[in-house]
């Protein structure tokens, strides 16, 4: 019937201006897509950067160091009382040197009024006005004196207990003693203040009476001296 199909909206024809502008649209579309995921994928994977700041503690305060408390003396020994005001004497070595001594800057300086002659003897120019002079009688501290006690030379030294050498035993003895101003060890003074063996106490004890010394100086008097003095037992390796 009927032989002819009208159709209902003909169909456009593309130009190639609008195919043209069809693929740069897309391209622009598809690259502006590629690059916000790069962009993405980078914001992602690049690790965060925090802020650190650092705060100084205040440090606590610190208690003080307790202090030392002097310790006290021995009571069977008195402290000597302080020097007259006066002059010293010097008195001839009792062994004289061959050989020149090692200068020791840390001792005092001599000084020359202690050597003025006036006042009294074995005092000191800035000595106490009044006070009392040297006590032979009184042990002084090594600290007190002014020549210190020496072991002379020549004397006896302690023998070393058989039993102990042939045990291969070595040790000290810390002995404390009085010596007198003739040099020879107070022995009613003798203490151990400490000792590795009994047997070398006893080796102290034995040889002590016969030791001698030279006596400690004050003023150039000669006084008694407390005396803490190692006695070491060592074998020859």
């Amino acid at each position: 019937m009927f032989n002819n199909l009208i159709e209902s909206k003909p169909k456009k024809q593309r130009t190639t201006g609008g195919l043209v502008f069809s693929v740069i649209a897309h391209t622009i579309l598809i690259s502006a897509a590629v690059y916000g995921t790069l962009q993405a994928k980078e914001k992602l994977e690049k690790p965060k950067q925090e802020k650190v700041e650092f705060v100084e503690m205040k440090k606590k305060d610190e208690p003080p160091p307790p202090k030392e408390e002097p310790k006290p003396m021995p009571k069977d020994v008195v402290a000597a009382p302080p020097p007259p005001k006066g002059f010293q004497v010097l008195t001839a070595p009792i062994k004289v040197p061959d050989v020149l001594p090692d200068i020791d800057l840390s001792k005092k300086v001599t000084d020359e009024a202690d050597f003025s002659g006036k006042g009294v003897a074995g005092g000191k120019a800035n000595g106490v006005v009044g006070g009392t002079a040297v006590n032979t009688d009184q042990p002084y501290f090594e600290f007190q004196v002014e020549k210190q006690v020496q072991t002379a030379a020549g004397s006896p030294q302690p023998r070393y207990p058989d039993m102990l050498k042939s045990a291969n035993i070595e040790g000290e003895v810390l002995a404390q003693f009085v010596v007198d101003t003739t040099g020879r060890a107070e022995m009613g003074t003798f203490k151990v203040l400490k000792s590795s063996h009994d047997g070398f106490t006893q080796a102290v004890r034995n040889v002590l009476p016969n030791m001698r010394f030279y006596p400690a100086e004050i003023g150039g008097r000669k006084v008694k001296q407390m005396v803490q003095q190692p006695f070491t037992f060592a074998l020859t390796k």
